[in-house]
């Protein structure tokens, strides 16, 4: 079988990181000021999303051998922050994008990258379908890839498929013959495969994070790409997926820290029960803001060292390499998850109850911090980083560390 053919866009071309920075700060002023609407109105971001792809953001990371600018870990963070502070749900999509994208590179053939690379310099968004509802466990999967009258076919149930709803192809996860994971670059107009909008989380809305059915779809095997062997040995694979995550909550909670000065600067007066008339002279204002400050800037400065050994690992992975970027990441994931839900506290506290009404919609902040960081828990990474700082012992190799 001829692997199916994925629809060509033109995409523009970027080649080093102020142009990708400039590309996600233009692309974030045009996100944010609909992203309350889409929220509150679940108006899906189609048009953004097309526009993200078009823009050249989707080929970033790809090696300069094959044609892209191969920007470091620390920019992709960047990226994905400044796009996330502007609106969450569309921040999340192209995470699945970068992630299949880093598979593609440890694991895929020389013609596979080839072809893939060039698809996603194009445009092409490659969304995901990993998880599955039926296995006991997060890492576990019943999707099976398997061969009929000599065509490989795929069939299975997934959910939480972020972002696969806007995608040109859909990386999935699935158990092949000889029981190892592959991930199967699947086209969207593959026969079988149905994907469906059934995602009704309280936050992150709008990341199309629904269902995927896969009813026997024929599989070209220049499409499947090797998956379980990516942690079977030391490969950055999984810190690059968890950095990018990290940068999600990040992006969280510098939009609730923005709303929330302006909304207390103009709208709030929570202060006057203690008998100061301005924000700015109220020492319990002062106080809750001056530490929350610390905190972003200091979620800032976790990112860029975690995105440093993220680009240590790429460039020479072992056992040590890649271990030291796991737990860079680690303490990066963890204090942006606590660092996210702590701004959308404090833009409660000082806001007040107004901030839920529609017309601000500012609760959606502390909704998606608490959607988002329920991926890969917190309470995983402090035991891991403990037992690596004391013990020595390295933590284990999987994408939800």
């Amino acid at each position: 079988m001829t692997s199916q053919t994925v629809p060509q866009r033109t995409a523009q071309s970027i080649t080093d990181a102020g142009q990708a920075l400039e590309t996600a700060h233009r692309l974030a002023t045009e996100f944010s000021p609909g992203a309350a609407e889409r929220d509150s109105q679940r108006r899906l971001p189609v048009t953004e999303l097309a526009e993200l792809f078009a823009s050249g953001l989707g080929g970033i990371t790809v090696p300069r051998e094959f044609g892209g600018p191969a920007l470091s870990n620390r920019v992709l963070a960047q990226v994905i922050v400044i796009l996330s502070q502007a609106d969450a749900s569309i921040g999340q999509v192209p995470q699945n994008h970068y992630y299949a994208l880093e598979v593609l590179r440890v694991n895929g053939s020389k013609r596979q990258q080839q072809r893939l690379y060039q698809e996603a310099l194009a445009g092409v968004h490659f969304g995901n379908a990993l998880a599955e509802f039926t296995s006991k466990a997060a890492h576990q999967r019943s999707t099976a890839l398997s061969r009929h009258q000599g065509q490989w076919r795929l069939s299975g149930q997934k959910f939480y498929a972020t972002g696969a709803l806007y995608a040109g192809r859909i990386p999935t996860a699935a158990l092949g013959e000889d029981g190892k994971e592959q991930l199967v670059f699947l086209p969207r107009n593959t026969p079988g495969l149905t994907i469906t909008d059934d995602w009704s989380g309280f936050g992150q809305r709008t990341t199309g994070s629904g269902s995927v059915a896969l009813n026997h779809c024929p599989v070209d095997e220049e499409d499947i790409v090797p998956f379980q062997t990516a942690f079977e040995r030391p490969t950055p694979v999984g810190p690059l997926a968890q950095i990018m995550h990290a940068a999600i909550d990040q992006g969280i909670a510098k939009a609730a820290w923005q709303d929330m000065l302006q909304f207390v600067r103009t709208r709030s007066r929570p202060w006057i029960d203690s008998g100061v008339e301005q924000a700015s002279e109220d020492p319990l204002t002062l106080d809750r803001i001056g530490k929350i400050s610390a905190r972003i800037q200091a979620g800032d400065a976790l990112l860029e060292v975690a995105g440093e050994a993220v680009d240590a690992a790429q460039r020479h992975s072992d056992a040590q390499s890649v271990a030291e970027a796991s737990i860079e990441v680690a303490r990066a994931r963890a204090w942006t998850t606590e660092v996210s839900l702590a701004a959308g506290n404090l833009l409660f506290e000082l806001a007040g109850s107004r901030a839920t009404v529609q017309e601000y919609n500012l609760d959606r902040h502390w909704r998606n911090a608490r959607t988002h960081t329920l991926h890969d828990p917190v309470r995983w990474k402090y035991p891991a980083i403990g037992n690596y700082v004391l013990n020595g012992v390295l933590p284990p190799r999987r994408g939800t560390l």
